[in-house]
């Protein structure tokens, strides 16, 4: 295992269905425009990801995706495994740790004011911290990283609600944890209408 590789990202998606991602968005814009989006935001998270200095796995919803625009040779393909969000990615965190990886960091996908930066000061901050959380504006959060695998940060959870960031600092009182900044992800039109990189999918909206 090279150096940096004892820092593993998971990277949470979901298969790019017409119909199937980005419902919220769709219920505003269509279901082939929310398509679209989504896919622009998977390129972007492909952009921010590719060069980052740790193993990487990307967490598919429903099947590998395969001569995708995910590497092989880059990125790790995996399928979830879990019947809500908070089982999937502590199945994926298990699996991580007995790999034997050290610091574990799971982000989404659809995060588009996220930087390769803002992932290489989140393993940092796993330097001197044991957990570190990235605070989206809806009171979720776009990142989740710790060095022991905590299960109860994935229990009781009211999954993509604005409860969910609350609950999980709750849970992590009195201990380690670095707060990276703010960011917005992108879960409905509210989000995206006024951010210039959208327009050309918002066109006919």
């Amino acid at each position: 295992m090279k150096k940096h590789h004892h820092n593993l990202l998971l990277i949470f998606t979901r298969n790019p269905e017409l119909g199937k991602c980005k419902t919220r968005l769709a219920a505003k814009v269509g279901d082939a425009t929310a398509l679209a989006i989504y896919k622009f935001l998977l390129s972007h998270t492909v952009a921010i990801t590719t060069d980052l200095k740790a193993a990487k796995q990307v967490y598919y919803s429903e099947y590998k995706g395969e001569n995708d625009i995910w590497d092989d040779t880059i990125f790790e393909k995996v399928v979830q495994d879990g019947e809500d969000l908070g089982v999937r990615m502590a199945n994926a965190f298990t699996a991580g740790f007995n790999a034997g990886y050290r610091n574990i960091i799971v982000i989404g996908s659809d995060v588009y004011d996220l930087s390769k930066e803002d992932l290489e000061k989140a393993f940092a901050a796993l330097n001197t911290n044991d957990y570190v959380l990235g605070p989206a504006e809806d009171g979720g959060y776009y990142l989740l990283g710790m060095r022991t695998f905590t299960p109860e940060l994935f229990k009781n959870k009211s999954w993509g609600t604005e409860t969910v960031l609350e609950a999980t600092m709750q849970d992590l009182q009195g201990e380690q944890i670095a707060l990276l900044e703010q960011r917005n992800d992108v879960d409905r039109y509210e989000d995206i209408k006024d951010i210039e990189a959208f327009q050309p999918f918002l066109k006919n909206v």
